[in-house]
């Protein structure tokens, strides 16, 4: 007898069975890759807080070798900056010339990995800025940088020394521009450049050493929303940006 072997045919995916699968990877991806990019910024804001704290020793050390004194900003001839040395003739930065390379000794720190937006060449990869104003400010008639000593801060915990920053520039060639800058500036100066670039928030060290994550206070008057559309803010706790409570000395 002729037994007729019935062959079993695999039926395939319909087009609405592949449109169906396509669809659920499109929505996991639309939810997981936000994530997985938060992630990814923590790390870098992990890693920038290890270079503010390391720039920090950097800082203390610095302060022990010159009578408990706070690194100056520059030096009076304008050349020899906190972050390295400019030469404005040819253009370039030199961070090995930096008034704390002897402390640091890996300029690599001053770089943040989430900032990497048309640096100037002055400026190169740095990614943070010093509150120079209160901590290096300009005396007359020269207005040549001066330190300031540790003891003369009344609150070291909660006055801010460095931080993540950036700046709008309106003036100058080429302005407006996004940039880098190395100067921290305090809310009553009107020109935010706290840059909140760690999923909203920045990275900032206060005078004792330690670094915590902190919120930019973003300014809502007319004539802000560049700074607000890169989340660049102040320092702030108050609300009211003519008070420089987180930066000044009281």
């Amino acid at each position: 007898m002729v037994q007729h072997i019935a062959k079993r045919h695999r039926r395939g995916f319909t087009l609405i069975e592949l449109l169906v699968v396509i669809a659920i990877i499109a929505i996991l991806a639309a939810i997981l890759f936000p994530v997985f990019a938060q992630a990814r910024e923590k790390a870098r804001q992990t890693s920038c807080l290890s270079n503010l704290r390391q720039i920090g020793l950097a800082g203390l050390q610095y302060a022990q070798d010159y009578d408990e004194r706070l690194f100056p900003v520059a030096y009076d001839d304008w050349t020899h900056y906190w972050w390295g040395y400019v030469d404005r003739q040819n253009q370039r930065l030199d961070t090995s010339r930096s008034l704390l390379y002897p402390y640091m000794r890996n300029a690599e720190i001053q770089a943040c990995s989430s900032f990497q937006a048309s640096p100037a060449y002055q400026y190169g990869l740095l990614g943070y800025g010093y509150n120079y104003v209160y901590l290096s400010p300009m005396q007359p008639p020269n207005y040549t940088p001066i330190a300031i000593s540790l003891a003369s801060i009344k609150s070291v915990a909660e006055t801010a020394w460095l931080a993540d920053s950036a700046q709008w520039r309106t003036w100058g060639s080429g302005a407006p521009i996004f940039e880098g800058t190395g100067f921290l500036e305090p809310p009553s100066y009107h020109n935010p450049t706290f840059h909140g670039r760690h999923n909203g928030v920045g990275n900032v060290l206060w005078c004792d050493g330690h670094v915590k994550a902190f919120k930019p206070a973003l300014r809502t008057e007319t004539g802000y929303e560049p700074h607000r559309q890169r989340n660049l803010g102040n320092i702030d706790r108050d609300g009211n940006p003519q008070t420089d409570e987180l930066m000044d000395l009281e």
